[in-house]
């Protein structure tokens, strides 16, 4: 049948296996070659491109490499952002932002498709910039960054300010100078870069690193925080304008005033800080009071006191008066207590006259009372009743007699009761041997080895023949008969 297939486009008929063909100039490549082929011709082919493009779906991979998409109205490519070269950038991509992105392109076998290895991505103009901003400070207005609320106040006189700047730029040196000027402060610099690579990270890492300090460590945390740096161009303060810092500043428990740039000059850092100052040098008039001005409000508020004190007296002895004036006279306020004494002085040695003259009566009628003879004849009486109760032993000995016949017949009681008194009349005590009395025959038959108790002695016996009593025998250890006691 194969006579009636028609011929190929090539001349070739199809066929079921697949055979090389003499003058086959097109051999057959597996996957891995042809993609292999693909990836080295993009790669030579376009080594260095720019591209301009939005940002879309941006996202940071845990490994530290980052994934985005840049389209146009018309198409899109995808983009992928080392590790190191993610570092390195110097604003953090955001979905939405038109950016010129420099790299080359490349190819992904694993998924057959295009895309450009970044190495290096800029705004596109000003207004990509500006874009950018504006979008940053909608998000943190939505999350509540910038509330008026959570803002605190300064406190009025900080002992200790931190700052955090360039160690060798003018800010420093116009925030000493001015804080000498008005109120010396102690203050510890916190050294950053203000702008360029690895700023952001500096003046975040400084602002967090000021609220872990410990109060009573060996470096005092501060009692407010300056952030600041000179003045220049969008792109000289981007690095006041990054996440990092602005959520730094907010989430600082150190209050924080920033003063970056001049004062036409507005940065998310001043959105986020608790007071913005249009300079450094305004910054330092913010955080501390003038000392002149506080010594000259102190001697006005002593003066003030001083005469509100003199007021004070002035009208205490005023009133002090006038409540006087409306006491009565001294004279006529005890003259009813001065009358009563007086009277009662008066009456006082009558009182006592006529009180004496009756205790000489009543002593008089008592010392008819007390005569000798009287005396004599009560001590003749109690001598009489001593006699009469005096004990003698004849009661005693009584008691102990009837003592001595109830002793006696309690004794010839125990006697009759003691367990070895039957013996005396014939009767044995039957013990089993090592120790206790037996009462019953069946007792006996089961201890096996007895001792006989009899008035005299005691004898051991063994139950034999079925319980037949055997012929008693002296004790077979040749030991004495033990000895009977007679407690009575």
């Amino acid at each position: 049948m194969d006579e009636f297939l028609p011929d190929g486009p090539h001349g070739d008929r199809p066929r079921l296996l697949a055979e090389e063909q003499p003058g086959d100039n097109a051999p057959a490549l597996s996957v891995s070659e042809l993609s292999g082929a693909l990836k080295r011709q993009v790669e030579e082919a376009f080594g260095h491109v720019r591209v301009r493009g939005e940002i879309s779906g941006f996202k940071r991979h845990s490994s530290g490499h980052c994934y985005l998409t840049l389209k146009d109205d018309r198409a899109c490519i995808d983009g992928v952002i080392w590790k190191g070269q993610a570092a390195a950038m110097r604003f953090r991509p955001e979905d939405g932002i038109e950016v010129i992105a420099t790299g080359k392109l490349t190819t992904y076998p694993g998924r057959s498709k295009y895309q450009i290895v970044i190495e290096r991505m800029e705004l596109a103009g000003q207004g990509a910039l500006m874009a950018l901003l504006d979008q940053r400070r909608r998000m943190f207005a939505a999350e509540g960054l910038f509330d008026e609320e959570r803002k605190r106040p300064l406190p009025f006189m900080p002992r200790i300010i931190g700052v955090v700047t360039s160690p060798t730029g003018a800010v420093i040196r116009d925030i000493l100078h001015r804080l000498e000027d008005r109120c010396p402060t102690h203050v510890v610099l916190w050294p950053v870069a203000v702008q360029g690579e690895g700023a952001a990270q500096q003046v975040a890492r400084a602002v967090r690193g000021f609220g872990a300090m410990a109060p009573d460590g060996p470096v005092p945390r501060p009692d407010l925080l300056i952030v600041g740096r000179g003045g220049g161009s969008i792109e000289d303060l981007w690095a006041f304008n990054e996440e990092e810092v602005v959520r730094a500043i907010a989430e600082s428990p150190i209050p924080v005033i920033s003063a970056v740039g001049h004062e036409t000059d507005t940065t998310l850092a001043d959105f986020a800080a608790d007071r913005r100052a249009p300079t450094p040098t305004a910054a330092a008039e913010m955080a501390v009071p003038v000392r002149a001005d506080l010594a000259h409000h102190v001697r006005e508020l002593g003066a003030r006191a001083e005469r509100l004190a003199r007021r004070y007296r002035e009208r205490a002895g005023e009133r002090f008066e006038a409540v006087a004036e409306r006491f009565p006279a001294l004279d006529s306020l005890f003259a009813g207590q001065q009358q009563r004494l007086d009277d009662v002085a008066d009456r006082l040695p009558r009182a006592l006259g006529q009180r004496i003259a009756e205790a000489r009566g009543d002593l008089a009628h008592a010392a008819g009372a007390l005569r000798p003879s009287l005396l004599d004849r009560k001590l003749d009486r109690a001598r009489d009743r001593l006699e009469a109760i005096r004990l003698t032993d004849r009661p005693i000995r009584a008691r102990i007699a009837d003592g001595q016949v109830a002793l006696e017949r309690l004794w010839r009681i125990a006697e009759q009761l003691h367990p070895d008194k039957p013996l005396q009349r014939g009767y044995v005590r039957v013990e089993k041997r090592g120790g206790g009395v037996l009462t019953d025959a069946a007792t006996a038959r089961a201890a096996g080895l007895l001792t006989l108790h009899f008035a005299d002695g005691a004898l051991d016996a063994r139950v034999e023949n079925g319980g037949k009593a055997p012929a008693a025998k002296p004790r077979s250890d040749g030991e004495d008969a033990p000895r009977q006691q007679n407690l009575f």
